[in-house]
């Protein structure tokens, strides 16, 4: 049974849910190369004063690790192996584009198909990390740039996503968050474009449980706390 929690923001308002999807898993590895554009500097500095994904997974008792997809561009079966033993792969926001290549470049994309149908782990993000499992990039690009690159990647854009859900996600919606309004553009584009999709705002989860999706909402004070 595939097992996928996606978020608009951070962990959101149902982390409690993950925990429960974890089964008594512990272990998570944290993806985050949808944030390579930015330099490593600004990224150690942003972790250490403002936000660290480790310490909020830690803070519901999961122990999480760094899990640099770079390090296997063209070593999937390294990566198959790194993975074995972890029972989260969490997926940060950032650049989806960018994100998207970190996973076909790495082999990420077949493995964690492979994985998620064994039901060896739980795959979870937010915002970008969230975006990616969806059949489609379209619109997206109103939110982020798809040439956006960084050392080591490849140029060609790839608009497909790992098609474990068959809905385009739209995060950050109608939320107290720089890129709502762009959201905002992009639902605009998916009606229009007739695709189906959801849109989620900061706070709110999407769940999948084999064929089951649950969307989890949230209070408006609670999105206003999140942001």
């Amino acid at each position: 049974m595939m097992r996928l929690y996606l978020s608009s923001y951070r962990l959101g308002a149902s982390a409690f849910r993950l925990k429960k999807l974890l089964n008594g898993g512990r272990r998570a590895a944290i993806i985050q190369n949808a944030l390579d554009f930015i330099p490593a500097e600004a990224r150690r500095a942003y972790e250490a004063n403002v936000y660290d994904p480790k310490e909020e997974l830690a803070d519901w008792g999961i122990e999480a690790e760094e899990l640099d997809l770079r390090d296997y561009f063209g070593e999937p079966r390294a990566l198959e192996k790194a993975l074995a033993g972890f029972d989260l792969a969490w997926a940060v926001g950032g650049n989806a584009f960018l994100l998207r290549r970190a996973m076909r470049q790495s082999g990420f994309d077949q493995i964690i198909g492979e994985l998620l149908r064994d039901d060896a782990l739980v795959y979870g993000g937010f915002s970008a990390g969230a975006v990616v499992v969806t059949p489609s990039l379209k619109g997206i690009d109103i939110m982020d740039d798809p040439q956006q690159l960084a050392p080591g990647y490849d140029e060609n854009i790839l608009w497909d996503g790992l098609g474990l859900v068959d809905f385009s996600i739209v995060p950050h919606y109608r939320s107290a968050h720089d890129e709502a309004a762009a959201a905002e553009r992009a639902v605009d584009f998916l009606e229009k474009a007739d695709m189906p999709f959801q849109p989620i705002r900061d706070g709110e989860v999407i769940i999948v449980e084999g064929r089951n999706v649950t969307l989890l909402p949230v209070l408006p004070e609670a999105i206003r706390r999140s942001a």
